[in-house]
C-alpha cells in the first residue's frame, strides 16, 4: 500500500510491504529521494508505526494521507 503527503510543493510517500509471512517493511521516500526503511516482525507493530508516523507527519504540517492500495 502506498500513501503520500503533500505539504506546499513537496511530496512524502510512505509504502508498507509484506515480504514474507513474519516480515513486513515501511519504506518512507522523502521530498529529496532519501529512503528509509524499518523492519517489523508483526503487522501489529508495523500498524502501530504507521499511526504514529501519520501523526507526525500532521503534527508537521503535511496534508494527507492520501494513497491506494496496489
Amino acid at each position: 500500500m502506498f500513501w503520500w503527503f503533500t505539504r506546499g510543493d513537496q511530496f512524502l510517500r510512505y509504502e508498507s510491504r509484506k515480504l514474507s509471512a513474519d516480515s513486513y517493511e515501511l519504506v518512507v521516500v522523502t521530498p529529496d529521494g532519501t529512503e528509509q526503511r524499518e523492519h517489523f516482525t508483526d503487522e501489529t507493530a508495523l500498524k502501530d508505526r504507521q499511526i504514529a508516523l501519520t501523526t507526525g507527519l500532521e503534527d508537521e504540517g503535511w496534508s494527507g494521507p492520501h494513497g491506494w492500495n496496489l
